[in-house]
């Protein structure tokens, strides 16, 4: 067969790289765990008061096994972030846990370093010692509030630390009233009050009551039949969806997936959640499987509130940094949360005591079916053809605090790689302080809801075709009329390559259409020009929040659609590896400072995107789910349509062969018959136990 495509040696990858690199970027074990934690007590460096905060894969540097290095049991590194709970002092440690050597240690500095990432103890702790503090009391007892068992303290990261604040490590808290123990709590936020709590040293530093606002009193109980007080809607008759055959993808126990076509390696982290190694997808004309992606995440999500009222200015939260995502994945529900043929996979990772514990059903793989692929009817030959579209679907849910996501990777049929994010859950409420506010909305009789954003870095670990690739930007651009254009009707493609890391810090532009094209230089496709894949976004806000202000310094990555970067082992998160209390600076403005190539060079894509959100009365009580993402396909890469060899839908609702004048018969892709009933799910774990 011709190939579609021209390939140079040098830019080429092993082609049986998933298979080699797969024990190496699996998901941490069970087993694993226990033995870093040994380890860390062997090393005396789990005392009394210690938590582990993060407990995670260090990956190993790519370039040596990309180049064929032989992995071995060694390349296995474990990041553990420890943080004591008597003294503050936060540690980073990297574990070997084949020999069950500490290999490092780092006490980090407090007030240039940053601190450890949440633990659970935080949040039960500061209810105990708020309750007890006579400030925060007087200022309930104020407000006419004085049963305790109603009222609910609310922890939350303390953003930039003042001077007098240094070295501490605080939570800054509201209230809420919860009427019962079945209440919605959040429609009874006691506003104005702040309470400020060094959860080390288990002590209220301050109670501040800003001012006296109505607690609102409307109850929000969506939960409950008897308050919602509506019939079910009539007329919903039930949708089955069912694959008699089983579903067309297979995954090992590595977590290695093979899809019509498509390979990629499916991990978990409890700080970004899915993490997916070495996407290759097959090419149609030669058949082997070509690399795009090495490693794809989301490495960093914030959510900037827009109300700069005293009580709430901090309001800022770095979900994956300071909270660790990934650790708050959902069990799911066959049925409820995944509809279909279902392949669930559990999700292991460590306790805060540093013992391994699993999240049974946290992930969840399925097909479904994605509209018309494509379809034309002929006028002159009188042809009529049409082909489905199906795309595989990887996801997980969150819940952080009062807002849940879901995170859904999809891979179609033509390459087409897409991340929607789905946003449900509560917002965040507050007392509406009256008629015209300028930074709230109101969702009920006195209840407001602040202004806000939420805003996702996608980590895309670029290798298309190779890891020599470059980054051009295209958008569309008129062309004045003249000799050029005589009829003024004319508009043309501006071509633009990003050349160096300052260069590449772009701002999408919808009205230009732009759009990120990412190159091999040295592999080209059958035409002559480099083969790629186009990264789209969807152009919403980026960072709303003033240059000057302390969230403008601690999360800089949001302030740009795009950036890229030469790749760096160390490099792994936007906002630095310690967000939580870090006075800013760090991760992306840092390392691009030095202005390094990216123009045919190991590249990383940061992409910022997300949701500007003013909230409305259909928000509440509880919020339909709204949607963000991108999508990455194929752009030159293929020599034509990758999809000229799906076969047409077989089914009771759709009629095979009109229109179709190639005597050839269609070859059906062979799968292994499976008996699977119409909701059915296998369940695996992803780092599972031995």
């Amino acid at each position: 067969m011709t190939s579609l495509r021209d390939t140079s040696p040098a830019a080429s990858v092993a082609p049986d790289l998933t298979e080699r690199l797969a024990p190496v970027l699996r998901t941490i074990t069970a087993d694993e765990i226990e033995r870093v934690r040994d380890a860390l007590a062997q090393a005396g460096l789990l005392g009394a008061d210690t938590h582990v905060a993060y407990l995670g894969l260090a990956e190993p540097d790519k370039r040596p096994l990309l180049a064929g290095g032989a992995p071995d049991a060694a390349s296995r590194r474990i990041r553990v972030m420890l943080v004591d709970m008597a003294t503050a002092l936060s540690q980073d440690v990297i574990v070997v846990p084949a020999t069950g050597a500490v290999a490092s240690v780092h006490d980090l500095d407090p007030v240039t370093d940053g601190q450890a990432p949440v633990v659970l103890l935080e949040f039960s702790l500061v209810e105990e010692l708020v309750h007890r503090d006579e400030r925060w009391l007087a200022a309930m007892a104020k407000r006419g509030l004085t049963d305790l068992s109603t009222l609910r303290v609310n922890p939350l990261s303390a953003g930039v630390l003042s001077v007098d604040e240094a070295g501490r490590r605080l939570q800054r808290c509201f209230t809420f009233v919860q009427k019962t123990p079945d209440d919605l709590g959040w429609a009874h936020p006691v506003d104005g009050v702040t309470v400020i709590v060094d959860v080390a040293g288990r002590e209220v530093v301050d109670v501040i009551d800003y001012v006296e606002l109505p607690v609102p009193q409307e109850d929000g109980n969506f939960h409950l039949a008897s308050w919602v007080n509506e019939p079910p809607r009539p007329g919903l008759k039930p949708i089955e969806i069912s694959q008699p055959e089983g579903p067309s993808f297979t995954i090992d126990d590595d977590g290695v997936l093979d899809w019509l076509g498509w390979r990629l390696q499916v991990g978990f982290d409890q700080r970004e959640g899915l993490v997916l190694h070495n996407i290759g997808i097959r090419d149609p004309a030669s058949g082997e499987v070509r690399p795009v992606l090495y490693r794809a995440s989301i490495a960093e999500m914030m959510v900037p509130y827009g109300d700069p009222s005293p009580q709430r200015w901090f309001q800022n939260f770095f979900d994956c940094g300071e909270y660790l995502l990934g650790g708050f994945a959902n069990s799911l529900e066959l049925g409820c949360d995944c509809v279909g043929d279902i392949t669930y996979l559990d999700a292991v990772m460590a306790g805060n005591d540093g013992h391994a514990r699993v999240v049974p059903q946290a992930i969840c793989i399925h097909e479904e079916d994605a509209g018309i692929l494509w379809k034309h009817s002929d006028n002159w030959n009188g042809s009529s053809d049409s082909r489905r579209n199906r795309r595989l679907v990887v996801s997980f849910f969150v819940t952080v605090g009062n807002y849940d996501y879901g995170f859904y990777w999809y891979f179609s049929l033509d390459g087409t790689i897409e991340l929607e994010v789905k946003a449900t859950g509560v917002v965040f409420t507050s007392a509406y302080p009256g008629t015209g506010y300028r930074y709230a909305s109101e969702l009920a009789p006195g209840l407001g809801a602040p202004y806000h954003q939420h805003l996702f870095s996608a980590r895309l670990d670029t290798m298309i075709d190779g890891l020599g690739n470059a980054v051009d930007e295209l958008e569309a651009e008129l062309v004045p009329r003249g000799p050029l254009n005589p009829t003024g009707t004319g508009f043309t493609q501006k071509v633009t390559r990003l050349a160096t890391e300052q260069q590449a810090q772009r701002v999408a532009d919808n009205a230009r259409g732009r759009v990120w094209h990412v190159v091999n230089p040295s592999v080209t496709n059958r035409l002559g020009n480099p083969v790629g894949w186009v990264l789209a976004p969807e152009g919403q806000p980026a960072l709303l929040a003033d240059a000057d202000s302390d969230i403008h310094k601690r999360a800089t990555y949001a302030t740009k659609h795009l950036w890229v970067t030469a790749y760096d082992p160390d490099e792994n998160y936007p906002a630095g590896d310690f967000v939580n209390m870090h006075p800013g600076g760090s991760g992306l403005p840092e390392w691009t400072a030095r202005d390094r190539s990216v123009d045919d060079a190991d590249i990383v894509l940061w992409h910022t995107f997300g949701l500007t959100h003013f909230p409305r009365l259909e928000d509440w009580p509880i919020m339909p789910v709204d949607s963000a993402g991108f999508r990455f396909k194929p752009h030159n890469f293929f020599g034509r349509n990758p999809t000229l060899d799906i076969p047409e839908a077989v089914g009771d609702h759709c009629a095979t062969g009109h229109g179709h004048h190639d005597d050839s018969e269609h070859p059906h892709e062979h799968h292994e018959h499976h008996e699977h009933p119409r909701e059915n799910h296998q369940n695996h774990q992803i780092g599972g136990l031995a």
